[in-house]
């Protein structure tokens, strides 16, 4: 099936360093965003700490709730609204208490302020210090080694300027979708590593089939500049690239507006990546390849005139 005809001819190789300054921007608002927040707003999982899910059965608002738990001296504590329900709250206590019963000392507390059967206790996760330092180095070695994998399968398979084209694109994604989560102040935890990692596959998948039909156009039509070689092989992956990209998209899409607020964070990656990747296989991937053999191109003419001149 195609939605788009074969012949199509879309000049995205000439649109390239516009795409490099817009990915530029972009990347530039997320770094200014993490440093502004003194760097990316890492969940439980990762800090450690308690999370409480509660839902109240009359209205009210965080500062109430922060103010009803101020007795308990907790240290910091941070409460949001979770979820489409406005009556939903997350508690996050960061810092260790010697209690054992966390969950029991905020239940008490809420039940107190607002009277009993009024809270509803809904999730209680509890993750140590040292078992969040953990996770997080551990989640940042899965997303070094896939880079790892991928350059080294990528070099195999194609040669290593195609590698260094997936590992740039896949570095641009991740990169926009981590500035994404901190311009909108949302966490990182174990889920949204499981996201990244599933971005780094996704958008790998696209770019291995531009490459492949460049490597096949390559080798037919040598007389040709390498620019239109990529530039022909863009168009004519390009309908196979929205039938993918769009279908997925609408999954994720209804898994953001439907699947609640558990998955919500998880679904947002996803539905930032997908569109990121999509758009890093086209204006990011491939014209790395271009500006490679410029390179190439400019060092081959610098030798050759070298050796002319003596």
């Amino acid at each position: 099936m195609q939605i788009i005809k074969h012949d199509i001819n879309i000049d995205f190789v000439g649109k390239r360093k516009i795409a490099l300054i817009v990915s530029g921007i972009v990347i530039l608002l997320g770094l200014v965003s993490l440093v502004v927040q003194g760097g990316p707003n890492l969940g439980i999982d990762f800090v450690g700490g308690t999370l409480v899910q509660v839902k109240f059965t009359e209205n009210t608002d965080a500062a109430k709730i922060k103010d009803s738990l101020s007795s308990l001296d907790l240290g910091s504590v941070v409460v949001q609204r979770f979820g489409d329900d406005p009556n939903e709250f997350l508690i996050r206590v960061q810092e260790s208490t010697k209690e054992k019963d966390l969950s029991g000392m905020i239940s008490g507390s809420l039940n107190t302020v607002y009277g009993e059967g009024m809270v509803d206790l809904r999730r209680v996760e509890m993750v140590g210090p040292q078992v969040g330092k953990d996770l997080r180095e551990k989640g940042i070695l899965s997303i070094v080694y896939a880079m790892i994998g991928i350059l080294i399968y990528i070099s195999w398979r194609f040669e290593l300027r195609f590698a260094i084209g997936a590992i740039v694109a896949l570095l641009h994604d991740v990169m926009i979708t981590i500035g994404a989560f901190s311009i909108t102040g949302r966490e990182i935890d174990l889920p949204i590593i499981a996201a990244f990692l599933a971005i780094i596959g996704y958008s790998l998948n696209d770019t291995i089939i531009v490459y492949d039909r460049i490597r096949e156009n390559y080798g037919k039509h040598q007389k040709k500049g390498f620019g239109e070689v990529v530039n022909h092989s863009i168009n004519e992956t390009l309908s196979r690239t929205i039938l993918t990209s769009g279908t997925t998209l609408l999954v994720v899409l209804a898994l953001f507006v439907f699947g609640g607020g558990v998955i919500h964070n998880f679904a947002f990656a996803m539905l930032v990546g997908i569109l990121v990747g999509t758009y890093s296989s086209i204006f990011v991937a491939s014209p790395v390849l271009i500006f490679w053999d410029d390179y190439r191109s400019r060092g081959q003419k610098k030798v050759a005139a070298e050796g002319g001149t003596r």
